[in-house]
């Protein structure tokens, strides 16, 4: 019997597109330590020079102008005038990915991101190629480059985005409500004031993680300013991701209260774990980590799009707050810090709505289907 191979497929380092795929893949070998795996930058490996350009302007119209991205985001006047270009870019690219396919020969295909995906479907289609192609969802609410005739598995992250794509035409048996997956350590839970300990912090005292997604984005700056010359009886934890400026910035500064700054940090399992609260942006991947730690969120600045959407989706379930400015977030702190009640009845909901095996599911759904 040939040992499975498994190609995962994602866009963008440091993303959480990244970050699920690289999930998935561990759990894969954990099912199955014979299994072959390949991750790949999709983009990087096709269009290097033009994954670049596309990377830059896409953080420079979230940053600058993002009502840009809210009217392109999911727009169906927009998918219908680009459905030339996409396929112009599909033909384009037909060659790597042959090349790719008939040297590793997977058994299966997992993507993480819509443009891979679209980009093995169309490739199936027109070479007739029988691979088990899975598309992994890592936002709750799925956008229309998702939809294609021969994805044979949608991982989605709750039973209402399934629902969704059911509405556009998806059969039913083709969605599994897995949940978006995460890193093997959030399934573990530990001891809050040992973490506590080791980072140096006062087990007595509430704490505060920050976040601004993989690439420290958002008005972290002004957030922990107001913060800190806060009334509030807390502690706070900044991981500035990627964010190099961020990190040297807060780094350089000098805080009332006590304050820990970490660069990347790959440990957020326990720092989520040692917090009470966590302040982020509304990313995929933070935001079912943050649920499987029953964390409560508190939300600021969502990108438009699929970032918006989620925030939609967690209030909607009562796991999150969104506060509408940085002095916002101190005062729904106070009102989250002082009740009690309040914070358990978010930290059960979020428990109750997590999906922390997911990619557990996930692998071992891939080596049933895998040929």
């Amino acid at each position: 019997m040939h040992n499975k191979k498994v190609l995962l497929l994602y866009i963008s380092e440091h993303s959480g597109h990244h970050c699920a795929s690289i999930a998935i893949e561990n759990a894969l070998r954990e099912m199955d330590p014979d299994v072959r795996t390949l991750n790949i930058n999709s983009f990087n490996y096709t269009n290097p020079i033009l994954e670049k350009v596309i990377n830059r302007a896409y953080m420079g119209v979230v940053r600058r102008t993002p009502e840009i991205w809210e009217y392109l985001y999911d727009n169906p006047k927009v998918l219908k005038k680009t459905q030339g270009l996409r396929d112009m870019i599909h033909r384009f690219n037909t060659g790597k990915l042959k090349a790719l396919l008939d040297e590793f020969r997977p058994s299966a295909i997992v993507c993480t991101q819509a443009f891979p995906c679209g980009m093995v479907a169309d490739y199936k289609r027109s070479s007739n190629l029988d691979i088990p192609l899975v598309g992994v969802l890592t936002d709750y609410a799925p956008h229309s480059y998702w939809i294609y005739n021969n994805v044979d598995k949608y991982i989605v992250p709750s039973e209402e985005t399934g629902k969704k794509l059911v509405e556009n035409g998806i059969d039913p048996s083709r969605v599994m409500s897995f949940g978006i997956p995460i890193d093997l350590r959030f399934r573990r839970v530990a001891d809050s004031v040992n973490i506590r300990k080791e980072l140096s912090l006062d087990s007595n005292v509430p704490c505060v993680l920050i976040m601004g997604g993989t690439q420290g984005l958002g008005p972290i700056i002004d957030i922990v300013r107001i913060l800190n010359r806060s009334d509030l009886n807390l502690q706070i934890i900044i991981a500035a991701g990627t964010n190099r400026k961020l990190y040297k910035a807060l780094k350089s500064r000098h805080f009332r209260k006590k304050i820990l700054v970490l660069p990347y940090a790959d440990n957020v399992d326990e720092l989520m774990q040692a917090s009470a609260v966590i302040i982020t942006k509304p990313g995929g991947i933070t935001t079912a980590e943050a649920l499987a730690k029953g964390l409560p969120m508190l939300i600021v600045s969502p990108l438009p799009g699929q970032e918006a959407m989620n925030t939609k989706f967690l209030l909607q379930e009562g796991v999150a707050l969104k506060a509408e400015s940085p002095y916002d977030t101190l005062v729904i702190l106070k009102e989250l810090l002082y009740n009690e009640n309040k914070l358990r009845m978010m930290r059960d909901r979020a428990i109750a709505l997590s999906k922390p095996d997911s990619a557990i599911n996930t692998a071992r759904m891939v080596l049933e289907i895998a040929k």
